[in-house]
């Protein structure tokens, strides 16, 4: 599969260095005009103008709309949504999906495989999956420029190797050169928030902020920052992780083998066990809620309970980093409610009063590609802006 995938792809990753910097700076900063890219660039616009037509020819780049202002109109360059495709891999679902994505981060094509947490055996499975995936868009194989993983758990700063994954089992693993070795081809992993964040920052809703913050809310919660325009890592990669954080001191046992992190009491799967011992038939969030706005004591307490607890880790967040936004991505579920309610005014009790209100408490529904969506940002973030950008 190696050899047969590297002789088909187009060998994209030759462009020179002007051209990647050219297409660096559209990626971070969307659609501009040749003027406006010479100045970014330090370049003049006769050669600004030439880079920019050899990567049209080649496809990457085209010409949008022109904009219309003082002096000459200008016409917008920006990426060809078809210059360039990346696959992205989650592997904290059963099935695991697979996705192909465009230059823009549309999906435009999608597979599944089975779990496993045998590195090789995902490995081999990836590449049987990937020529079914990458045959439903024509020359995908030959624009295919990466591939991204996303998992649950703590990754290395190169995106190469799991240091820890406890859903997985997994320590010290390099996945990303096992998937390369069978598959030919540059492989990123990352850990899943932190992927949808980036996925955010390079596609998303995100794209024009420097610093915020995102809170994946589903079965687990996760969280990933941008600062100064970068992903933040901390020193381990550990930045920002609060699922694990104590919100209830010798509360309930978690997964990680403290007592009362965020997750044992504000996530979805902690909200329908609780539900759940309490003799509720409720089967979702929205089901909690209906039987909450009838006057269910014990919804309202559930609701209660984890709202208040989700609100004051984001109060924390804000705290530790004042972001320019909190973004709350949720596949499942509705922060309309109760649950949203309490969650903003336990965030905005626990901040400096100078703090409350400034930060914007935004969620978004998003669907079930969500996580391996962001794995394919993770392939096209490298692309775009080079290895270790973080």
């Amino acid at each position: 599969m190696a050899a047969k995938t590297q002789k088909s792809r187009r060998n994209i990753e030759l462009l020179t260095s002007s051209q990647q910097q050219l297409l660096r700076v559209i990626g971070q900063s969307g659609p501009s005009s040749r003027t406006v890219l010479a100045a970014s660039m330090g370049l003049s616009k006769a050669a600004m103008s030439g880079i920019a037509r050899d990567l049209i020819s080649l496809g990457v780049l085209r010409e949008t709309e022109t904009v219309y202002g003082q002096g000459r109109p200008s016409i917008l360059l920006d990426l060809h949504p078809e210059g360039a495709f990346f696959v992205g891999i989650s592997l904290i679902e059963e099935p695991a999906p697979l996705v192909l994505s465009d230059f823009n981060g549309n999906v435009v094509a999608r597979r599944t495989m089975p779990l496993s947490r045998n590195p090789e055996t995902i490995a081999e499975m990836i590449a049987e999956a990937l020529p079914k995936l990458l045959c439903e868009r024509k020359d995908a194989g030959r624009k295919l420029a990466g591939l991204g993983i996303a998992l649950s758990g703590f990754v290395d700063e190169k995106q190469a190797s799991c240091v820890q994954s406890t859903l997985l089992g997994w320590q010290d693993v390099p996945l990303a050169s096992i998937v390369k070795h069978k598959t030919g081809i540059d492989t990123f992993i990352e850990n899943d928030a932190k992927a949808v964040a980036v996925g955010e920052k390079l596609f998303g809703s995100a794209r024009e902020m420097q610093n915020f913050s995102i809170v994946s809310f589903d079965n687990g919660i996760g969280c990933a920052h941008f600062v100064g325009g970068k992903l933040y890592r901390g020193n381990h990669g550990g930045a920002g992780e609060i699922a694990h954080c104590t919100i209830e001191p010798n509360g309930s046992p978690c997964r990680c083998g403290k007592r009362g992190c965020l997750d044992t009491v504000a996530s979805l799967k902690a909200i329908k066990e609780m539900a759940r011992a309490e003799g509720l038939a409720c089967r979702s969030l929205d089901e909690l809620e209906t039987e909450a706005s009838r006057g269910n004591v014990m919804a309202i307490g559930i609701l209660h309970r984890a709202g208040s607890a989700l609100g004051l880790a984001i109060a924390h967040l804000i705290q530790f980093n004042d972001p320019g936004l909190i973004l709350i991505t949720h596949v499942e579920g509705r922060f309309d409610g109760l649950f949203g309610t309490v969650m903003r005014q336990a965030a905005e009790a626990n901040v400096l009063p100078r703090c409350a209100g400034r930060t914007p408490i935004r969620t978004q529904r998003v669907d079930g590609d969500v996580w391996a969506r962001g794995a394919a940002s993770i392939a096209a973030h490298n692309f775009l802006i080079g290895p270790n950008p973080c």
